[in-house]
């Protein structure tokens, strides 16, 4: 059994929209004997300092988020990839008590290959940052600006890929130059998408 980390229990307190089926997969998760902690505001459960898997809720379904769940097997095709640039989690989903009892043995059963693909060291292949495609706009916008092309490379990986997935969802040319512009004086700033 895992030991109860006392800002999950502040953490559950607050939890206005699966109160009750969020504890139930919280008493799941301590009985993975995996430490338990607080990351990204979520309840995370680590094995020797790395993440395995997170427990989270959605306005629709509340989940299991598993690091390397791209590394796991997927008997029951439980495993969902979140968005199509997801390279490493993914999730079993819950939508309700009744849903959770169901799929409750399985849920443990991917617990237990999570924790043993952790202990195996194995490691996700992650797509290279430069096979991102920056979409027309961003690469119009940074041949205007110098400034701005010079804080945009001066960005990490990471925060550069994340304004490159924002500004490529959008279906519009229209809405990718206006989250270029509102986003501009955060880039000159060195700050990422979510900083």
């Amino acid at each position: 059994m895992s030991v109860p980390n006392s800002r999950v229990d502040a953490y559950l307190r607050n939890e206005k929209r699966w109160p009750e089926e969020m504890a139930m997969l919280r008493a799941l998760a301590l009985e993975s004997g995996l430490t338990e902690e607080l990351k990204w505001g979520q309840p995370c459960y680590t094995l020797d300092g790395k993440n395995v898997f997170l427990i989270h809720g959605f306005k629709e379904y509340f989940a299991l988020l598993f690091m390397k769940g791209a590394l796991m097997k997927d008997p029951d095709n439980l495993l969902i990839q979140q968005t199509e640039n997801v390279q490493s989690g993914r999730q079993i989903r819950f939508t309700s008590a009744k849903d959770f009892a169901t799929k409750k043995s399985k849920a443990k059963k991917y617990i237990k290959e999570a924790i043993e693909v952790e202990k195996s060291g194995a490691q996700i292949e992650m797509k290279e940052h430069e096979a991102y495609e920056q979409p027309d706009e961003l690469v119009a916008a940074l041949k205007k600006n110098a400034a701005l092309r010079k804080a945009f490379n001066a960005l990490t990986p990471g925060r550069q890929r994340g304004y490159i997935l924002y500004f490529a969802s959008a279906k519009q040319s229209a809405t990718r130059v206006s989250r270029i512009e509102k986003n501009a004086q955060r880039i000159l700033e060195g700050k990422g998408l979510t900083d």
